[in-house]
């Protein structure tokens, strides 16, 4: 008799088992609908539309006359940045720097959340809120991170590293 208790305990246990696995799996698939981005027709439906389309937009960064392919952070800086291009495009006269980057002025402050940093080549990072700076070699000190160029180092360096440069960011 206490075998087949034992047995009957056992399939009662699997049985439950099987019962929470079904349940959590369940609870797993209605959390990651939940999490869905709504198209643009589902926010026209529910009535949410951005009309200014202000975040949506990309900026886009010319060094000279080439466009240069950047991954830009998701951040307050990079918000205000896409606010500010909504007047007009921004030129910005870069300056080399310590034989590792180009610094220039943007002529305007933008928010701050600067943290100690050690960049790369193709970083682009705000220094003292109000200049920009593109490397094409390394430094660590306190930067708000901006974006990152997406190329060769070999290819960032003759961007960067012949002599003073000109560039224009503008948002399409």
């Amino acid at each position: 008799m206490k075998r087949n208790q034992n047995k009957f305990l056992k399939r009662i246990s699997l049985y439950l088992i099987c019962i929470l696995v079904m349940f959590l799996s369940a609870c797993h698939t209605q959390s990651e609908e939940n999490n869905v981005p709504e198209s643009e027709d589902m926010m026209e439906e529910s009535g949410r539309v951005d009309l200014d389309n202000t975040n949506t937009k990309e900026i886009m960064l010319y060094v000279g006359d080439e466009q240069v392919d950047v991954i830009w952070e998701d951040n307050e800086s990079i918000n205000a940045l896409k606010d500010k291009l909504q007047e007009g495009d921004i030129e910005v006269e870069m300056s080399m720097y310590g034989g590792f980057e180009q610094v220039g002025a943007l002529g305007f402050e933008l928010p701050r959340n600067d943290a100690e940093t050690t960049t790369t080549s193709g970083d682009i990072v705000l220094y003292s809120g109000n200049q920009i700076v593109m490397f094409y070699g390394s430094n660590s000190w306190a930067y708000t991170r901006l974006g990152k160029i997406q190329a060769s180092n070999q290819e960032i360096e003759e961007l960067f590293a012949n002599g003073d440069v000109t560039i224009k960011l503008s948002c399409e």
